[in-house]
């Protein structure tokens, strides 16, 4: 969730100017990168500005997980939240609470099946047990993002390797943003197009 009042662009709509951070985030920790099955995209012009200024983004995954983004110019309050779900943990990152960037949930939803057959039919019965563990807060610094962004490009370039986001992450984030717009027209799930092949390092 990335929401705000303002700024709206005078050239953008609200995905393009506030879904990239959060699409880029996604294609680095995401285990082979930002990979959706589809994009599928809403949104609403409630200031009739001619563009999307509060919009919502459901992309299921490869890896049989699923995506949403919710980015908004109209709120009166700013958020900027990510929630993970995973397996084992999940995790919360709050951009606006330096004391608490990032919490870690040992809470969830376990789901124990049993099989239960009669003699006409056979049936799986789940079971549901909720989790409720610690939290862990781990400590970290506080550096300034467009400082880490360009001492690792420095980095890359002094020790001649590849930078953690290269410009093949910069396209599947592009990727995926053109198939939001297209979505947006069409008002239906649309594949993204990722031609790497025409990419060049």
């Amino acid at each position: 969730m990335r929401i705000n009042l303002g700024l709206v662009q005078p050239d953008v709509d609200v995905f393009w100017d506030l879904a990239p951070h959060d699409l880029s985030i996604l294609d680095y920790i995401l285990p082979g990168g930002l990979d959706p099955k589809t994009v599928s995209a809403s949104g609403a012009d409630p200031l009739g500005a001619g563009k999307a200024c509060i919009g919502y983004l459901t992309m299921p995954l490869a890896s049989g997980g699923i995506a949403h983004v919710n980015v908004n110019w109209l709120s009166p309050t700013k958020i900027r939240q990510m929630v993970i779900g995973g397996s084992k943990r999940t995790l919360v990152w709050d951009d606006l609470n330096p004391q608490q960037r990032i919490s870690i949930h040992d809470r969830g939803v376990d789901l124990a099946s049993t099989q239960a057959s009669t003699s006409i039919t056979e049936r799986t019965a789940m079971t549901v047990s909720y989790r409720m563990g610690d939290i862990v807060v781990p400590a970290l610094p506080e550096k300034e993002a467009l400082g880490n962004m360009a001492t690792e490009f420095a980095a890359a370039i002094n020790e001649r390797r590849a930078p953690r986001t290269d410009g093949a992450a910069g396209l599947r984030v592009l990727s995926v943003l053109e198939a939001v717009s297209e979505s947006l027209s069409s008002g239906s799930a649309v594949t993204p197009r990722l031609e790497m092949e025409e990419f060049v390092a």
